[in-house]
């Protein structure tokens, strides 16, 4: 694995900012947060724009079309494998809408698993859609075995959202070498074009042997590297040895998920699911100048009951109550987040939806 140029012992610093406040201060750091704190969008919710039949929805990638609906890249798999049928059946899609504000229609699939000899032959998941000069860009996750240490991530391409889309015999970003932090899997892509010229992809991973040593309801620790390539298409690169965004020295395993990146009046936002540093159920926000050094997080979105109230849902619904794998509509310019998209258990069929809010920020 090698080291960019760009990355100094000053940038490995900065990224290592948050850990080692926790070191010194203890679970203190994070009882010192003031929880009353507004989160960083202010929401209006619009409601369950998408749920299907015998069908489980996670993933809700949205772009605006050149035809001017808006295309949503979702991932789905089937009631009867139970929530954990993302890791062994899923299959990408897509749905069109005129507007977030109607509901969004089935339209066709995009990517299902290959079967055995591929890399991607038991899943395909975690789509996140994008453009770049002129083609379409579907990052994606596929695994081998319907486990979690074939996890990898792969990149499809398409001169047209509904039509062929040309599928990579091999993925984009592999796992570091055994022991390194990131010697798992490669998953949950985000995608952004950084201000050094070259395109940027954020990637989540976690370390083999903590995952299979540790006790607890969520076992290892997640963190987000970063890998850089001069073409949107790759190959890509890994900026250092090192994760770029790592909570693993703060108390209660605190870690994070389902990462977006964007870029906003030059400075690069990234909003990700909390999976220790507040609770499980918010959102939390990040900013930074160069993409390795981070600000330490701050509340992107509360819980799904600040914002709505539902029926109890059935018991096999256990992470029912938060938004996850948080997706952004922009702008038509790219300029300003316009809507908030996140999968979220519970709707009519009992199962997981796509929710969407209006972003109301100013």
């Amino acid at each position: 694995m090698s080291t960019s140029k760009n990355f100094s012992r000053k940038d490995f610093l900065q990224t290592s900012a948050l850990g080692m406040a926790a070191v010194f201060f203890g679970s203190s750091f994070t009882r010192g947060f003031d929880f009353s704190e507004k989160p960083y969008f202010n929401l209006k919710p619009i409601g369950r724009q998408l749920s299907l039949d015998s069908y489980y929805i996670w993933c809700s990638s949205p772009i605006w079309g050149d035809d001017g609906k808006v295309h949503l890249f979702y991932s789905r798999w089937k009631k009867e494998k139970g929530m954990g049928g993302w890791l062994n059946g899923s299959e990408i899609c897509r749905a069109e809408a005129d507007s977030p504000f109607h509901p969004f229609e089935h339209q066709q699939v995009i990517l299902s698993p290959r079967g055995e000899g591929f890399w991607d032959a038991t899943t395909c998941h975690n789509p996140l859609i994008k453009k770049v000069d002129g083609e379409w860009l579907l990052f994606f996750m596929g695994n081998s075995n319907g486990k979690t240490n074939t996890k990898r991530i792969g990149l499809a391409t398409s001169k047209t959202l509904d039509g062929n889309w040309t599928r990579p015999d091999e993925p984009l970003l592999l796992p570091g070498e055994p022991g390194a932090w990131d010697d798992h899997c490669t998953t949950n892509p985000a995608f952004v074009k950084g201000n050094d010229g070259k395109y940027w992809l954020f990637y989540k991973s976690w370390n083999t042997h903590e995952y299979e040593t540790q006790k607890g309801a969520v076992r290892g620790n997640r963190k987000y590297g970063l890998a850089k390539s001069d073409s949107p298409t790759g190959p890509y690169e890994k900026v250092s040895e090192h994760p770029v965004i790592d909570f693993s020295a703060l108390p209660n395993n605190a870690q994070l998920e389902d990462a977006f990146v964007w870029e906003q009046n030059g400075k690069f936002h990234l909003i990700a699911r909390d999976m220790g540093f507040y609770n499980h159920e918010y959102g939390l926000h990040l900013t930074s100048k160069n993409g390795l050094s981070w600000t330490k997080p701050k509340m992107a979105y509360l819980d799904m009951k600040s914002y709505i109230t539902e029926p109890t849902p059935p018991k096999h619904l256990k992470r029912f109550g938060r938004l996850e794998r948080p997706m952004l509509l922009m702008s038509k310019d790219g300029k300003k987040p316009q809507f908030l998209f996140g999968a979220t258990q519970g709707g009519a069929f009992e199962t997981s939806t796509t929710f969407v809010f209006e972003i109301l920020n100013k």
